[in-house]
């Protein structure tokens, strides 16, 4: 069985999500899509101007994963901008933070997205493990559970637990 994907940290969610040559007025233009993970790697190594160790930090993958994901993405920018494709901004395995997780009956600990805790928070969300609903975020986080984003930051919350 192969690994799942790692959630690809992305500070920036863009504002454009398409572009198309302006040579090309025909109603069908060929495209690539570029996925958000790609663009952020982009935005960290040629906007920002940082080092690949630093952006695979920042994203929070390996280096080795960070140049293929900015490979790929740089790729598919010099194929768009020679052969006059758009560009379409969308999809990809991002995430905005990757928070640590416990079950306190069963004892496992796990990373989810940030997205995945708001949207469950509403269901009922449960250990994968042992199916507790006595989930809480790990105490060891310090400040990075999300970046002091997320409603839980500073105090340790039970989801879907009203005691």
């Amino acid at each position: 069985m192969a690994r799942p994907t790692k959630w690809r940290k992305i500070d920036n969610l863009p504002t454009v999500q398409y572009f198309v040559p302006s040579e090309n007025r025909i109603e069908e233009v060929p495209e690539n899509v570029l996925k958000l993970e790609e663009l952020e790697a982009i935005r960290l190594k040629d906007l920002e101007g940082l080092e690949q160790e630093e952006c695979a930090d920042r994203m929070e993958v390996s280096r080795p994963t960070f140049q293929r994901i900015l490979l790929v993405a740089r790729g598919k920018v010099a194929d768009s901008l020679i052969n006059g494709k758009g560009i379409c901004i969308e999809g990809g395995n991002f995430t905005r933070n990757i928070c640590p997780v416990l079950c306190m009956d069963c004892g496992k600990e796990w990373k989810e997205s940030i997205e995945n805790l708001e949207r469950l928070r509403k269901e009922d969300y449960t250990c994968h493990n042992c199916g507790s609903t006595k989930v809480v975020c790990k105490d060891n986080c310090k400040g990075k559970f999300c970046n002091k984003t997320c409603r839980r930051y500073g105090r340790q919350e039970v989801y879907n637990n009203p005691n």
